[in-house]
């Protein structure tokens, strides 16, 4: 009790911190709040003026260039991830002293805006096809315009700064035009083109996809071998008389539409005669089937054939000019099949002989269009097939399997009773195969030959060339995924830009009637512009042709094209009205997107800029990962994994969210989770704590008190050497673009460095010294930097705490984020001291450990009651003796015993097996405890005017 009275008696005395910065965050109720406080303050003005400013004094300028969005619904964790990625980089620039202008986008065009509005007709029993246009793309506009103003709500929560009153988005009038103005440069340079090829096409949507709109699901197909007997044989022997050449295909759908089948020259086929079979099996005993050797087991087993004579084998190459019967020949399918020689058959699956329709398959109908065979458009845009087609019309394809199974079994049947070659279906299964679904309808999707628009890759302009070309330049984070960009342009096919719905900038072109010829006149397309800037893509369908056509031609003699173009070209022309004007650089310095879009955004944007520009729109590349749950699956409703940003925010905060975006390794596809977000949360923790001590421990600091660096201990010097390490980690990942470690590193330091070991340290002379003691004018100098350099730095992620910790400090007309990164000076560099303070920290914690034990044990409470005997050999007593190991140690007292001849202790050799000192011995330290510094030291009651302090303490106090 008496000590008590007597600790009491002295806390006035002892310079405690203190600090407005709470312990505790309250993050959800503190973040708003800061917000409004932003716009009561015109930080995104202030920002403005700065840049304005900087522009003047020719610094230079950053520019990111937004990916847009999709306005259409709330803000997943993986927008969230993104725009926080985004923002920690532009916020970095600009405090790093650059020009920064973020100008935040939205992609409102396209299907899955229609797609909703068409619900509510749907619902209303309404066909969307009998809504006027005009009133239709009005909702569709009105649908986009509140989902954008949510979503910018939603972003500005999470502490995104942009110039969000100048956002742009692709239904904006000017942006309209500007598209349509980038369309009309490869209409008028060539590269646009009408042509038939076989899509992605989706029979729900109704519309051409791009392989960006496809995502791919597990799908049960019906599996089929079919037999094209031979009708004409060009082997000198005759070898194919009465011989049947086998297909395989999952798309029994496409039998109707086959033209041609393909086999590969370098392969060795078999012709095999059948001579017995299982019960189960549809093969007739004696059938002669043509069969790629390699595949004749399989085959067999799956065709149910258990004993057949291998009659002959030829080479690929014999099979030039052999032409078979289509397996439904005498019921509307008269014509020949012929077979034609194809690099992409394989021997991986199959028979070696791929079934060609060229209406449903891209290498079918390339290898068709060599052999002048044309394209027969079967099926209907909804999916079923046409009136006119013979036997299955009206029938859906993917209803078609039974029925076009049903029709081959009575090929077969027919033949085998006529005693003409094997005909029609052989055998017949099922299989469970990744297939393209369109990631709007979650519906499968089927190839189809449609007229479509489309731009060259490999015309006059080489598209695909020049982009593989100028992407040497560009920058890839990570590095490896170089590769996935530059093989799928040199593997696309032409970019077919074309789709038939009605929410988009449509391909405003005209076609000659009488010749099919896309005009082409720069005049006409600049009228259309015009139109655009001023009444926006609506100005197409509410206005008579000839107001584009003008005087020169006469509008009954042209078709005015109504497809809209695709999305993704909208939005990779987005550079060609967000950048290079606005104190925004072109080409961008980044483009910054997730890992999906190698095959979206980063590809088009590059495809639309190569064919108008020449150039890459990006210096450099960034690519982040997916989200996925802590157990590693993806998000789903069904399962109960989503984490939505909103319920973070309003939980824990959105600073805890920006925490675990810039912990993660986002290169990768990052986790997340309740558990994931508490570890995040602990780690908010020690970094506020730290902020925390830090301005405790600065309260009422003036310049006055600033030591120079040549005047501060060496401990303090260590801490400046960090300091200017942290600097140099910083600083490298603005440069690169590479932030993945920056801010555990960060954490590191600030948790390990400075609370577990220098504040540790110092907070003794911190509280307990004079004011004027040059050692604690040392640590407030270094605290005064600290403060600067941790709340800049952590600024960029921790956007709402780091503002709190300024302003605690400098009050509520200061803000954190119009500071600039403070330079750090090089003399701060010192390698040597770094070094020494390694082995110094190396004894410190041998040290530590024992006394923690006898803590442990009980034998002490804290590590003040203790003593250490400190032994060093002669080497180490020259390196180390010199330094207060009392201070070091946190403990009252060390004494340092020199042991000659001995070897140190803490070497590497003898750790290996020399013979060394003995080590530390901690003993209860003698003596009385300080009511004031708590240390144990022998003088406590020498002065009878304080009895119960130290002599420093009593210098202090006295």
């Amino acid at each position: 009790m008496a000590e008590s009275k007597s600790t009491d008696l002295y806390r006035d005395t002892v310079f405690l911190p203190s600090t407005s910065f709470p312990m505790r965050g309250r993050l959800p109720q503190r973040e708003p709040e800061i917000l409004e406080r932003w716009k009561k303050i015109g930080l995104d003005e202030a920002i403005i003026r700065q840049s304005d400013q900087r522009i003047l004094e020719g610094k230079k300028v950053f520019t990111l260039h937004d990916g847009p969005p999709y306005a259409n619904g709330h803000l997943h964790i993986g927008h969230a991830l993104n725009k926080i990625i985004k923002d920690v980089i532009n916020r970095s620039h600009r405090m790093n002293g650059e020009v920064v202008r973020y100008i935040p986008g939205w992609d409102c065009h396209g299907l899955p805006i229609e797609w909703k509005v068409e619900e509510k007709y749907r619902k209303a029993g309404k066909n969307k096809d009998d809504i006027p246009v005009l009133q239709f793309r009005a909702e569709c506009r009105s649908y986009a315009q509140n989902w954008l103003s949510i979503q910018s709500s939603e972003f500005q929560r999470l502490g995104v700064q942009a110039e969000w009153d100048h956002r742009y988005a692709t239904m904006d009038f000017s942006s309209e035009a500007a598209i349509v103005e980038e369309i009309g440069r490869f209409l008028l340079n060539g590269s646009l083109y009408r042509g038939l090829r076989p899509v992605m096409w989706s029979p729900v949507e109704k519309t051409a996809l791009a392989e960006a709109e496809i995502e791919y699901h597990d799908h049960t197909s019906t599996t089929i071998f079919v037999a094209f007997p031979f009708v004409k044989d060009p082997t000198p022997q005759h070898l194919l008389e009465n011989v049947s050449a086998v297909i395989w295909t999952t798309t029994p759908w496409t039998i109707p539409a086959n033209r041609a089948i393909a086999y590969n020259n370098d392969i060795t086929y078999q012709i095999i005669s059948v001579k017995a079979v299982n019960a189960d099996s549809h093969v007739s005993i004696g059938a002669n089937f043509l069969i790629a050797q390699d595949l004749l087991t399989s085959f067999c087993e799956q065709a149910g054939i258990t004993e057949f004579k291998e009659e002959a084998s030829l080479e690929g190459n014999a099979l030039a000019g052999a032409v078979a019967a289509h397996p439904l020949r005498g019921k509307g399918y008269d014509f020949d099949v012929p077979l034609l020689a194809g690099e992409f058959v394989t021997t991986e699956a199959g028979t070696g002989l791929v079934h060609c329709a060229p209406a449903h398959g891209e290498d079918d109908f390339y290898l068709c269009q060599q052999h002048q065979i044309g394209v027969t458009e079967y099926v209907e845009d909804d999916g079923r097939y046409a009136s006119d087609v013979p036997l299955f019309a009206g029938i859906h394809v993917f209803k078609a399997a039974e029925p076009v199974c049903e029709e081959l079994n009575l090929s077969r049947d027919e033949a085998r009773n006529a005693n003409k070659p094997f005909t029609g279906l052989v055998a017949q299964s099922s299989i469970v195969h990744s297939y393209p679904h369109s990631w709007r309808s979650r519906a499968p999707i089927i190839y189809r030959a449609t007229p479509q628009w489309f731009i060259a890759m490999d015309d006059n302009r080489k598209i695909r060339e020049n982009a593989l070309s100028v992407l040497e330049d560009v920058i890839f984070v990570p590095a490896q995924i170089r590769n996935r960009l530059t093989s799928m342009i040199a593997s696309r096919p032409d970019w077919c830009i074309s789709r038939q719905r009605a929410w988009g900038v449509p391909i405003a072109v005209f076609v000659n009637k009488a010749t099919r010829e896309v005009l082409r006149d720069a005049e006409v397309m600049q009228r259309i512009v015009e139109a655009f800037k001023k009444e926006g893509a609506d100005a197409w369908y509410n206005s008579s042709p000839s107001r584009f056509l003008g005087e020169n031609y006469n509008s009954e003699e042209y078709e005015q094209v109504f497809d809209i173009v695709d999305v993704w070209f909208e939005s990779g022309s987005t550079h060609a009205f967000v950048l290079g004007r606005d104190k925004l650089d072109f080409p961008a310095d980044l483009y910054l997107e997730g890992s999906d879009q190698h095959r979206g955004w980063f590809q088009s944007s590059l495809l639309e800029c190569v064919g108008t520009r020449g150039v890459a729109p990006y210096k450099a590349i960034v690519t982040n990962g997916f989200v996925m749950d802590e157990q590693g699956r993806k998000m789903s409703k069904s399962l109960g994994n989503v984490i939505a940003p909103q319920n973070v925010n309003d939980e824990l905060g959105a600073d805890i969210l920006r925490l675990w975006v810039m912990n993660s390794d986002t290169n990768e596809d990052l986790r997340i989770g309740k558990e994931i977000l508490k570890q995040q949360g602990e780690l908010y923790r020690r970094l506020r704590n730290t902020l925390r001590w830090v301005l405790g421990g600065l309260e009422g600091f003036s310049d006055k008190e600033k030591l120079d660096y040549e005047d501060l201990p060496e401990l303090e010097q260590w801490v400046l050497h960090r300091i200017y390490e942290m600097n140099q980690v910083i600083q490298k990942a603005i440069h690169t673009h590479e932030w993945v470690g920056v801010y555990p590193a960060l954490h590191y330091f600030c948790t390990s460095d400075l609370s577990a070991f220098y504040f540790d340290i110092r907070k003794d002379s911190l509280y307990c010294d004079k004011k004027e003691n040059i050692r604690r004018r040392a640590v407030r100098t270094v605290l005064n930097v600290l403060h600067r350099c941790l709340c800049t730095w952590l600024a960029p992620v921790l956007c709402f705490t780091a503002e709190d910790a300024w302003t605690a400090r400098f009050g509520e007309n200061a803000t954190v984020h119009l500071e600039e990164f403070p330079l750090i000076p090089v003399k701060w560099l010192n390698d040597d001291l770094a070094k020494r303070w390694i082995q110094l920290r190396s004894i410190r914690r041998i040290i530590t450990t024992e006394i923690e034990n006898m803590r442990r044990e009980g034998i002490i409470k804290s590590s003040l009651q203790a003593a250490v005997e400190l032994n060093f050999s002669e080497e180490e007593a020259a390196l180390f003796g010199h330094y207060d190991w009392a201070e070091l140690v946190i403990v009252s007292r060390v004494d340092i015993n020199i042991i000659p001849g001995s070897a140190s202790l803490y070497s590497v050799e003898t750790k290996q097996g020399g013979e060394g000192h003995a080590a530390p011995r901690i003993r209860v330290a003698t003596g009385h405890k300080c009511a004031r510094c708590w240390k144990v030291l022998d003088e406590v009651g020498g002065n009878s005017s304080y009895p119960e302090l130290c002599l420093r303490c009593i210098d202090v106090v006295s």
